[in-house]
């Protein structure tokens, strides 16, 4: 029975459907099933299925944020039913769209993303200062500081909060994930970032990866 509701739920979150998606959570623990079961067997694989189609060009935007949009409300369902200290938190992540640039569509939906995988996420917003992205992250114990540039004019932020990170001797306390249209892998290697996110799934698995190392 297990079984098929975790089948269940990952379609639900794959299609989108939020409706669907809580309804098939509160029966699974209604059925006894552990709420960490349910979004590691269920709803993360669902996600992660989400964030390959939309990676390969299969699913676009819109089915993108209804399926993180779905997930989120399946995670408030499914922690609201945890213990405290039961609950999974995979690592913590401050991120925002860098001082000087206020388009933070494609940001969000990384942070919809970095929640629906369990991550604890502080979420700064647009035209955030190269100040305000270290005193977040100290503040918050991040393990993890993601920065968006969507303009060329904006990426020197980037390099900008590495410079400054090393001056103040926190380098190695933070591991630093860059991204936005006009970012390459080449201007990651060039500044000093710890990885380079494409997209949203990438920027995920990119963290993931990070913090298993």
């Amino acid at each position: 029975m297990s079984e098929e509701i975790f089948e269940q739920a990952k379609e639900a979150i794959i299609n989108g459907d939020a409706e669907a998606a809580a309804e098939l959570a509160r029966k699974g623990l209604d059925r006894g099933i552990p709420g960490l079961d349910l979004i590691d067997k269920a709803f993360i694989p669902g996600i992660n299925e989400v964030g390959d189609q939309f990676g390969e060009g299969q699913l676009f935007l819109p089915e993108l944020i209804m399926s993180a949009t779905a997930m989120q409300g399946v995670i408030e369902i499914i922690n609201a039913s945890l213990e405290v200290g039961e609950k999974q938190v995979q690592g913590k992540v401050v991120i925002g769209t860098v001082e000087g640039d206020l388009h933070d569509i494609g940001k969000t939906i990384v942070v919809s993303l970095l929640k629906a995988n369990g991550f604890d996420v502080l979420d700064l917003g647009r035209d955030v200062s190269v100040d305000r992205f270290i005193e977040e992250a100290e503040s918050f114990g991040a393990d993890i500081i993601g920065t968006s540039a969507l303009l060329t004019t904006t990426m020197s932020v980037q390099k900008e909060l590495i410079e400054t990170l090393k001056e103040k001797g926190l380098r190695d306390k933070y591991k630093v994930v860059v991204g936005g249209a006009p970012v390459t892998q080449r201007w990651a290697g060039r500044i000093g970032a710890d990885a380079y996110a494409v997209d949203a799934g990438d920027g995920v698995r990119k963290i993931k990866e990070l913090l298993e190392n």
